[in-house]
């Protein structure tokens, strides 16, 4: 029973109580891609803590090593572990489908939202077969609408779009800009970790690390993507094409150049800050890899 209270502890301190912080850290905005890890890192070690820890609340005097390996016995997985004399029984299966369906309510979310952002994003790469105007000049397909706005579409078949009101009102090096900062999220695969986080929070809503993970995760991918477009762009370009297109919204499935955050965005732009010493972004990928070990070696000692 201690064990399980450890472990549950450990589920709630990563649930409730770092998210509000990590969304606060000053270093993440100057590390963007070092923060998405660690939100990454957060959301799994979540669900082992909690998967753990229903475990050994439902079954109090067994280690979850026992658990684990009668679990591949059973699957047929681990020849040489010692059999029992009769198949398992209800009770035995319930105390492995309890923790087993923690991890597969967030993979389940997973597997639905990528087919229905696959299929947004076809319905979208049919349209833009109708009515898209291709520009090899700046690889990308122009749409006859009015509100500036720019959006890249993910994936295997990945597109860049302009309205054609965004051609009204962006210069040639506004335009490079957003087009870079489009081809970033491409080049980036920045769809996945959105992905992973609309899953998380689709799978434990109303959990605060399901909210910040996902509201953070959006704008840090932004600010990669700003990152990348500032290596061969000017701040000033970046900056006032983000103006002129803010007000443009991108259709389900894709990602645009306005994203979230514009206001943060455009303020990091604008006023760049120092990259956070090397031993603050080595140290949370060492605590991001580590996290979902610890609640292994709690729940395996003796």
């Amino acid at each position: 029973m201690i064990t399980a209270v450890a472990l549950a502890g450990y589920a709630v301190l990563l649930g409730a109580a770092i998210p509000p912080r990590l969304a606060r850290a000053r270093w993440a905005h100057r590390a963007p891609a070092v923060a998405v890890l660690a939100w990454q890192g957060l959301m799994a070690t979540f669900v082992v803590a909690t998967a753990l820890a229903v475990y050994h609340l439902v079954l109090t005097e067994q280690h979850v090593h026992d658990g684990l390996v009668g679990l591949l016995t059973v699957c047929g997985l681990a020849d040489d572990a010692p059999m029992s004399d009769g198949p398992p029984s209800l009770g035995d299966v319930l105390v492995l489908a309890a923790p087993v369906t923690v991890v597969l309510l967030p993979l389940g979310w997973l597997a639905r939202c990528a087919w229905l952002a696959g299929r947004a994003r076809g319905r979208q790469l049919d349209m833009l077969a109708l009515v898209g105007e291709p520009a090899p000049q700046y690889g990308a397909t122009i749409v006859d609408h009015g509100i500036p706005a720019v959006y890249c579409l993910p994936g295997r078949h990945s597109r860049v779009v302009v309205t054609r009101g965004a051609l009204d009102v962006l210069s040639e090096a506004q335009l490079r800009a957003v087009l870079e900062h489009e081809r970033a999220h491409i080049k980036g695969r920045h769809h996945v970790p959105r992905l992973l986080v609309d899953a998380f929070a689709r799978a434990f809503r109303g959990l605060p690390l399901a909210r910040h993970a996902k509201e953070q995760t959006l704008l840090l991918l932004e600010m990669i993507a700003d990152d990348r477009t500032l290596r061969h762009h000017s701040r000033d370009a970046l900056a006032t094409a983000m103006c002129e297109v803010a007000a443009g919204r991108a259709p389900q499935g894709a990602l645009g150049a306005g994203g979230s955050g514009a206001l943060i965005r455009l303020r990091r732009v604008l006023t760049p800050q120092p990259r956070p010493h090397r031993a603050i972004w080595l140290g949370v990928l060492a605590a991001t890899v580590a996290a979902p070990l610890l609640p292994l070696l709690v729940a395996c000692g003796p």
